[in-house]
């Protein structure tokens, strides 16, 4: 095969036909930067949820004298001496955790009022109304069900809480965006191949008579179809790299420069541009194989060799 022959057919092909040309390599860049954000973003909630699960705690809140009214386990009052000492001793007991921190009533109004202190509600509220509470630090987040098994319910205790279920509302939207980015390059995708076979049929078409001639000098099919390939995947090829160019321009505008949201929300820990060059070869080599797969697929019905 000549290769100086196929190049220039390829050459041709795109010419012929550059408004689809272009649209395919628009629709295949949207449909790849959408399935690179889409990984990244699926990265981020995972490097979010390391980073916070392992700085959130459990947390016990102990009764007060005026959890009585409420009944349960606080109807004989406030928590007694004997009691927290039984509770601390059985939170030592447990191999999952790592460090317990006992909050005074008079700790947790410091801190409320410190957080809330410009509401109204906060001029009303009085020590004796907050709860003392043992912030408990697990070794593994996710066993959180055994301290809540261990001393929800028991005497002294008036609830347990697991911090991750804040958490958890906000990794629930990301994962929906995440979805949401999906559907949306499956659409794209789904454009992205009608075009390509569009271009397929229009380029076979307009050569129909080269592809006579060579047909009746006994080349081969792969020698026939190859051009039609290569146009597609130079298209894809063109597709990939440009979507690539969209994720580091993304990447770096979001966090980075413009919204600057590393600067502006410092509690959160994006992902590196190691993550973003990670995925940046898998874009590359599916906006150069799924063209050219789907150029293949449509040669068979529309140049018949």
């Amino acid at each position: 095969m000549r290769a100086q022959f196929v190049l220039s057919e390829i050459g041709v092909g795109l010419r012929r036909n550059l408004t689809m040309t272009f649209a395919v390599i628009v629709s295949v860049a949207l449909s790849l930067a959408l399935f690179g954000g889409a990984l990244l973003m699926r990265e981020q909630v995972s490097v979010m949820k390391d980073f916070w699960y392992d700085k959130v705690n459990v947390t016990i809140y102990l009764c007060n004298k005026n959890d009585a009214a409420a009944g349960g386990t606080c109807n004989k009052g406030a928590v007694t001496p004997q009691q927290k000492k039984e509770i601390e001793a059985d939170l030592d007991k447990l191999d999952i955790v790592e460090k317990v921190h006992h909050e005074s009533a008079d700790e947790a109004y410091k801190h409320y009022k410190e957080q809330y202190g410009d509401t109204a509600i906060a001029s009303i509220i009085t020590p004796d109304q907050m709860q003392e509470s043992y912030r408990v630090k697990l070794q593994d987040p996710e066993k959180y069900k055994v301290v809540a098994t261990a001393f929800a319910g028991r005497a002294g205790v008036h609830s347990v809480q697991d911090q991750r279920d804040t958490l958890e509302n906000l990794f629930q939207m990301m994962r929906g965006m995440n979805v949401a980015a999906l559907c949306v390059m499956a659409l794209m995708l789904v454009i992205a191949l009608m075009l390509i076979v569009n271009t397929v049929r229009v380029s076979a078409f307009s050569r129909r008579r080269e592809t006579g001639i060579m047909r009746l000098v006994g080349a081969s099919s792969f020698y026939i179809q190859m051009p039609f390939i290569m146009e597609a995947a130079v298209a894809g090829l063109l597709g990939g790299v440009v979507a690539c160019v969209m994720l580091l321009v993304g990447r770096y505008f979001l966090i980075d420069a413009g919204l600057n949201l590393a600067e502006s929300m410092p509690l959160v820990n994006f992902i590196g541009w190691d993550a973003v060059v990670t995925v940046l070869p898998l874009v590359v080599v599916i906006g150069l194989l799924m063209p050219s797969l789907a150029a293949a697929i449509a040669l068979r019905k529309y140049l018949k060799v």
